[in-house]
C-alpha cells in the first residue's frame, strides 16, 4: 500500500488544493459506499483504503495522507483507540470519524481523542463536502478552500468513421495551448484507437499500465507514464495488444479518471463505439458529452436511438451535446432543420467539412492549431472548445440558432416527401 508523498513541485499543474484520503471500514458494505462516493469527487485522491483497525496506523504513516476517515460501527472503543494513536504518530493527517451512533459521549470522545470531523453514518454526500471543505479551508487557507473543478468532455459518435478521434484531438490541443489550463487526452477505444497516430506520438505506457499501476500513482509518477504532444496535451493511450483490453476494468478507469481530474484543468476522453461498460464509467464522470453526428440516415438513426435510451437517466441525457461534423458534405441530403425536428433536440454545434486539410493534417500527425490555425474548421473547433469550457466568444454561426422541435413523424421524416 506503500506510495510516495505528493508535492505540487513535481507536477505543477496538479491542483494544490486536493486533499489525499485513506479509509477504514471492517464493514465492507459501508466502505464501498464510501469509496464509491470518494471518486466521484473532483478534489479528493483516495490513496488507500483498509478494512483492519489494527493496521490502519501502518497505512497512514507510508502513505502520509492528509485525511484518515475512521468508521467506528464495527468495534467503537477500536476504532477511538485509532483515533487517539493516529493523533500521537500521524499529527499532520486530520481525522474524521464516521459512526452511526448519536451518543454525545462517543461524540465527545472522538473529538477529544484527535478527530477533526464527525459525520453521521449513513453519510451524505454534502455532510462529506462541507466536511471536506473545513479541513481544506484549515490546511490551505481561505483563499484556496475552493474547488477549482475539473471539465471533462467526453466524445462519442452515432457510428464509426464521424470524426470523433479528429475532434477529441484538436480539441485537446485547443485546450493545451492555453498556458492557464492543462489539458489531457485518454483514447478509451481500446481496440482501435489511433489518437496516438493523429499525435504522431509513440507512447512508453498505455491506458493498460496505468490501470493495473493506479493503487500505487502518484502525480509525479502519473506524469511519467502520460505521452506529451508539443502542443502540450498529455496523452493517454489505448493498449498495444488487443488481449490486454480486458485488463482495464470499470473500477481501475474510474480511478484512473478521479487521478487525472485531480490533476489536469481539463480533460477529454475519446471513447469507443461499442459503449462497453469502461465507455460508460467516463460517460457518467463527464461535464459535457459531445455526441458526433453527420447529416445522414444511419447517423440521425443512431443519434434518436441513443437519445431514447439515455433519456432514462435524467444526469446523463441532460449533458449530451450534439455536434454534426463535416456540415456541408452532402449539401440537400438531409437539412439541419429537419434532422433537429426529427430528434427533437437542438444541434449544438458544426464543424465544417474540410476533407483536404482534415486528410493532412492526420496523415502527418500535426494538430489543426499548428498546420491550419486560420481554416474554417480549426476556428470551430476552437470556438467550440471555448463554448464548452465557458469562454464567452461571439462567433459566426458555428453553433446552431435553430430551436428543435419533436417531429410526430419520428424517425419516418428522414425519408423524402413525394414531389420534394
Amino acid at each position: 500500500m506503500g506510495t510516495k508523498v505528493v508535492r505540487t513541485s513535481d507536477f505543477p499543474f496538479a491542483m494544490s488544493n486536493v486533499l489525499r484520503l485513506t479509509i477504514v471500514d471492517p464493514n465492507d458494505s459501508t466502505r464501498n459506499a464510501l469509496k464509491t462516493m470518494l471518486l466521484g469527487m473532483d478534489t479528493v485522491w483516495l490513496e488507500a483504503e483498509c478494512s483492519r483497525f489494527e493496521y490502519f496506523a501502518d497505512v497512514v504513516s507510508q502513505t502520509h495522507p492528509d485525511i484518515g476517515i475512521v468508521a467506528l460501527d464495527a468495534n467503537v472503543a477500536k476504532g477511538l483507540e485509532l483515533v487517539e494513536k493516529l493523533g500521537q504518530a500521524s499529527p499532520d493527517c486530520a481525522i474524521v470519524v464516521i459512526a452511526s451512533t448519536t451518543d454525545g459521549q462517543v461524540i465527545l470522545q472522538a473529538m477529544r481523542a484527535g478527530a477533526k470531523e464527525f459525520l453521521s453514518q449513513p453519510v451524505k454526500l454534502q455532510d462529506v463536502v462541507d466536511a471536506l471543505g473545513r479541513i481544506s479551508e484549515r490546511k490551505f487557507g481561505r483563499g484556496e478552500s475552493k474547488a477549482r473543478g475539473t471539465t471533462v468532455i467526453a466524445v462519442c459518435g452515432a457510428t464509426g468513421g464521424v470524426g470523433t478521434t479528429s475532434l477529441s484531438v484538436n480539441i485537446g490541443c485547443a485546450l493545451a495551448k492555453d498556458p492557464k489550463k492543462s489539458a489531457a487526452l485518454i483514447d478509451l477505444d481500446l481496440c482501435l484507437g489511433d489518437a496516438d497516430v493523429f499525435l504522431d506520438a509513440i507512447p512508453d505506457y498505455t491506458l493498460v499500465d496505468v490501470a493495473q499501476n493506479v493503487s500505487r500513482l502518484d502525480f509525479s509518477l502519473l506524469k511519467r507514464s502520460l505521452t506529451k504532444h508539443s502542443s502540450g496535451l498529455y496523452l493517454l493511450p489505448r493498449p498495444v495488444q488487443m488481449e490486454d483490453m480486458a485488463l482495464i476494468t470499470p473500477d481501475d478507469l474510474q480511478r484512473v479518471i478521479g487521478l487525472m481530474k485531480a490533476t489536469f484543468s481539463h480533460l477529454v476522453i475519446d471513447l469507443s463505439k461499442g459503449y462497453t461498460a469502461n465507455d460508460m464509467v467516463a460517460l457518467q464522470m463527464a461535464n459535457h458529452i459531445l455526441l458526433v453526428t453527420q447529416l445522414d440516415l444511419p447517423c440521425l438513426r443512431n443519434v434518436v436511438r441513443m437519445l431514447t435510451s439515455f433519456k432514462e437517466n435524467k444526469e446523463l441525457s441532460e449533458k449530451i451535446k450534439i455536434v454534426v461534423n463535416r456540415s456541408g458534405l452532402d449539401a440537400g441530403a438531409i437539412t439541419l432543420k429537419k434532422a433537429q425536428e426529427t430528434i427533437g433536440r437542438e444541434i449544438f454545434w458544426q464543424i465544417p467539412n474540410d476533407y483536404r486539410t482534415m486528410i493532412e493534417v492526420r496523415n502527418n500527425g500535426v494538430p489543426l492549431v499548428d498546420a491550419a490555425p486560420k481554416a474554417a474548421v480549426t476556428q470551430s473547433i476552437v470556438n467550440l472548445t471555448e463554448a464548452l469550457t465557458g469562454v464567452k466568444k461571439d462567433d459566426d454561426g458555428d453553433s446552431a440558432a435553430t430551436e428543435a422541435k419533436p417531429s410526430k413523424s419520428g424517425l419516418f421524416s428522414f425519408w423524402p416527401a413525394k414531389g420534394k
